[in-house]
Formats: structure tokens, sequence, C-alpha cells
């Protein structure tokens, strides 16, 4: 097993989507992970997916997506007593990761220099909607909320439509990336020279680096940026969606080579030699008459026939997929981007770290625990014994 995190224990109070899929991707590479919930309501996500069987179970997809290989206790963080569990936690951890507001955290006693005082060296983790300072730090957020801050939905979409959210929530999960990219550098940071790290890493930070050319554009010449649509950000009139005889087909044909093997491909191969498109520069001039070219030949076929011919020129393309049907041909499969998990008796498939290390895909191992299943173990762990544990119970600390 591929299991660089095999010596890390994390304790992370995050919930929903960005800062449990952070914890995620290190219980993948083998950290332990430990997740605080509040009792009895526990992460939001436990309820939410298209399986309500599993929702009744606290275990909905919606969070198991991202929370397998790790350990679950319930704690209330509202009472003093629930605070000291999460300090013992910590001191017996090495990374503790956190999504509240800022200021939250301080509050409640679990800031960088009140648990570093507990846990010297800790390496203390905030991810957050905007960051830890500036003029909206203190703001709470969503995925949708973040795209509507950063300007992404302002680029997506055209004139006609007006501003359009990306799909699915990029952000959140993207943010969750940038978290763990940032925790693994601490962790390196902290055993290089013994000193507590404080990460700051933020949903919007993330959304604008996700577009990182559209925003340094932006930046140096204070435009602002054009709605694309399903225009390629090349521009080139060679490359875009395109209409077929069934299907849209994807295009990408911005060098010259891939220029001149797409004309050959719908055997408009003068089209290379006009001087309208033979350089890069008229074929900008030139753009609307060419791509009303190129879209009178793809109407001939259909969308399959033009994504195999383009392949077999080696100009990128594809006809626009849904995703059950990109699952169903067996690509994803073969890059192991889904392992199977067993979680209530039910064969579920979850995602992966999403890249092979040594021709090995660091996968899920252990479902998605039931709620404050590993409370009493980890409770006795930090030196709780069953009467103390009791007395918690009763006074709905755990």
């Amino acid at each position: 097993m591929f299991a660089p995190l095999s010596d890390v224990r994390v304790v992370d109070l995050t919930h929903v989507l960005a800062g449990p899929y952070c914890s995620q991707l290190l219980a993948l590479l083998g950290a332990e992970v430990v997740k605080v919930e509040p009792p009895v309501t526990g992460d939001l996500t436990r309820f939410t997916g298209p399986i309500p069987e599993l929702n009744e179970l606290a275990l909905g997809l919606g969070f198991c997506t991202q929370n397998s290989d790790k350990a679950s206790i319930t704690v209330n963080l509202k009472e003093p007593e629930g605070v000291e569990i999460v300090r013992r936690l910590v001191a017996a951890s090495d990374v503790f990761i956190e999504s509240f507001r800022p200021g939250v955290a301080e509050r409640l006693g679990l800031g960088f220099d009140a648990l570093g005082a507990v846990r010297p060296g800790l390496v203390y983790v905030s991810l957050t909607a905007y960051g830890q300072d500036g003029p909206i730090g203190h703001r709470p957020a969503y995925d949708h909320v973040v795209q509507a801050m950063s300007g992404i939905m302002q680029t997506t979409g055209t004139e006609a439509t007006g501003p359009v959210k990306v799909g699915a929530p990029y952000v959140d999960f993207a943010a969750g990336q940038k978290g763990a990219m940032a925790t693994l550098a601490a962790i390196m940071e902290q055993r290089r020279t013994g000193q507590a790290q404080r990460v700051d890493s933020s949903m919007l930070d993330t959304a604008l680096l996700l577009m990182a050319n559209t925003l340094t554009a932006t930046a140096n010449t204070g435009e602002r940026p054009a709605k694309l649509g399903n225009e390629a950000a090349s521009l080139a009139p060679s490359s875009g969606c395109f209409e077929t005889a069934d299907e849209l087909l994807a295009i990408a044909a911005n060098t010259e080579r891939q220029f001149r093997d797409l004309c050959a491909t719908i055997d408009r191969t003068e089209l290379a030699d006009d001087e309208r498109f033979a350089r890069r520069e008229r074929r900008q001039v030139n753009a609307a008459a060419f791509r009303d070219l190129l879209q009178a030949e793809l109407r001939r076929r259909p969308a399959a026939e033009w994504e195999l011919a383009f392949d077999q020129r080696g100009v990128p393309a594809s006809r626009v997929r849904s995703l059950d049907e990109l699952l169903s041909e067996g690509q994803p499969a073969a890059r192991g981007l889904l392992s199977e998990v067993d979680v209530a008796g039910r064969a579920v498939s979850l995602p992966t770290a999403g890249f092979k290390v040594n021709g090995h895909v660091p996968a899920p191992v252990a479902p998605p625990r039931p709620l404050g299943a590993d409370t009493d173990a980890l409770l006795a762990e930090i030196g709780y014994d069953g009467e103390m544990i009791g007395s918690l119970r009763d006074k709905g600390i755990i």
C-alpha cells in the first residue's frame, strides 16, 4: 500500500464538502483521520444523496463521497467539556483542520495559540470561504456563492444567457484539493524545522486560481473577461464546440499541425492554404468565415464518427457526453477512479485519490463510519474511563 502519511494523525473539525474532502485525501494517503461531529445531527451531508435507504442510516452518498477511512466521534462543542475532549485529541495528534468562520475557533478555545500550547509543533489548517483576513474574510459561503463572488459565473454562459453557475460544486472540491496540498507542504516543513505551521486556505483563493490565466489578464489590463460560452479559451476559430449531424462536438485545433490535420479530416485540405486562413493572424481576422465553412462540413456526419476521425489524425476532439455515458465507456475504470466499498451491506462506488503511484491508486479501504461509532474507543484512548464516558453521554456532551 502507498501510505506516506501512515504516521500522521489528523483531527478534522470540518463539515459539508471542502474541508472533509481535504481530510479525505489525507486519509487516502494513509493518515489516521478523526472526524469530530455534533451529537445526534452530525455532518449535514449524512442525510443527503440519491439513495434514501442510506440517508435514513445517516450514511448518505453526499457524506460517503468524502468521508471514508475516517473514525467518527461526536462532541458537543457548545460545552467546555466538549472543547476539552478536542484539546485532548489534538494533544495526541499531528494535524488539526477546521472550517469555522474566522474567529470562531478562537472563541471556542481551539485557536492556533491555544492548541499550540497543548501540542507544540502542530500543523493547524483553516479552510474557509474567504480566508482569515481581508474585508470579507468574516463572511460565510457555499460553493455557488463563491462562484458568484469570484467572477466565475460572469465568465460562464453567453451574453444571451447571462451569468451561469458551473453545474457541480467544483470550487468546494478544488478547495479541498488545495487545502490538502497546503497541508502536505506544512507537514513537510514541520518535519524539517520542528516548528508549528499555520495554514490559511480559502475557497475564493482557489476559485480565482482555477482561472489563473483569466485572473492574470484582468489584473494586468483591467479588462473584464468575455463570456465564452462553449468557445475555446484559445479563441482559435478551429477550436470550440460545433454542431454535427446529431450532437455537439468539441474540437481543439490550436497548433499549425492540428489546423492542417483538421482541414484534411474534413476533406478540405485547400483551406489550409487559403490566404484567408493560412496563418494564425489571418484566421483570427476571418474567423467567422472559417467557422461557417467548418460548421457546414461537420453537420454532414454524426459526432461519434467525427470524434474517431479526428482521433486518427491526432486532433483532440470529443462529442459532448453525459457523465453516465463516460462511466459506461471504461476510461474511468481503467484509471481506477472509483473503488467499491461496502456501506451498510450495499456496494457503493466511491472516489479514489485520482492518481497512480507505482501503478497503485490510493483508494478507500474502510467505509464511512456511523455517527459517533468510535467515540467510546477514542475517549478511552485519551484518558476517559467508562464512568466518565457514561457521564458525558448523559449530559449530551458526546
